[in-house]
């Protein structure tokens, strides 16, 4: 099992797969998740020629369940370490939810030539807490619900969440799957929780206004206006206008876990922008 050891001892798992000349794509996934939350866009980019990476976030999956280190300058650093151990240049980060947030924080420090395209889906930047300076933001109460869910029952914390708000399945009409849902489950309980009761913190409360501003790559920013998880209008357009190479990309009705749902819309417009 493929892993790379952080200074601190943390363990990293990560998946790499196609041929190693190709084209990498780098895929951070969301809380409480790991990298299996992409397997349609891994499967579909690997038959595309690419090569795709996705790691555990440390804290989640199959890496370590740390204590510390749970948020996003850390989970920046190990990204980092990740490359560098990788030998990754002018590699596409694609990152969905937090996933998104690591992407952002991560892409802003990059060494030069690391970096060429990167992708936030559904992700938490600006930043999702409000407060004076961002009155549109989710009240900390919210958050503070997320705590006391996954202190009180997380297994059941982690089944109400996908059977929910996350893939809009609470929608009137929606698709339900049982499988989509206990795959959700069974990613989640694979992590520590402590790691992911810091996470929230880091998640909902982290600013990326000015890692945004200072991203030089073209950035797509894809959103469905019906994310439940992370609201639409105090996200995806915010963060389109911070950037300095920002094309927002909006989904009609889409919920927040739109690549599970709908990867015969999400995959072919992540390869147009990953060609352009």
């Amino acid at each position: 099992m493929p892993a790379i050891t952080m200074k601190d001892g943390t363990e990293i798992f990560y998946k790499d797969w196609g041929p190693k000349e190709a084209q990498p794509i780098v895929f951070h996934h969301g809380w409480p998740l790991s990298a299996d939350d992409w397997d349609s866009q891994m499967m579909y980019f690997l038959m595309q020629g690419f090569r795709v990476i996705a790691h555990d976030r440390r804290g989640h999956g199959r890496s370590t369940q740390t204590w510390t280190g749970n948020e996003m300058d850390t989970y920046a650093a190990d990204m980092a370490e990740l490359t560098d151990h990788l030998g990754l240049e002018s590699a596409i980060h694609v990152g969905h939810s937090t996933g998104g947030g690591e992407v952002t924080r991560y892409v802003a420090r990059a060494k030069p030539g690391r970096v060429s395209k990167a992708v936030l889906i559904g992700a938490v930047p600006p930043v999702m807490v409000r407060s004076a300076s961002n009155p549109g933001g989710l009240p900390i109460t919210v958050f503070d619900h997320f705590r006391g869910e996954l202190l009180a029952n997380r297994a059941q914390f982690y089944l109400d969440i996908p059977s929910g708000p996350f893939y809009g399945y609470n929608r009137g009409g929606a698709k339900v799957s049982r499988g989509v849902i206990e795959n959700w489950w069974r990613q989640g309980m694979m992590g520590g929780a402590k790691a992911h009761y810091d996470c929230i913190k880091a998640f909902s409360e982290t600013d990326f206004t000015e890692d945004l501003k200072a991203i030089e790559v073209p950035v797509l920013v894809m959103h469905g206006d019906d994310d439940q998880i992370v609201p639409y209008a105090d996200s995806a357009p915010l963060s389109s206008k911070l950037l300095k190479q920002g094309k927002l990309k909006t989904y009609l009705g889409l919920p927040h876990g739109l690549c599970t749902t709908h990867p015969d819309i999400v995959n072919p417009d992540l390869l147009a922008f990953f060609k352009s």
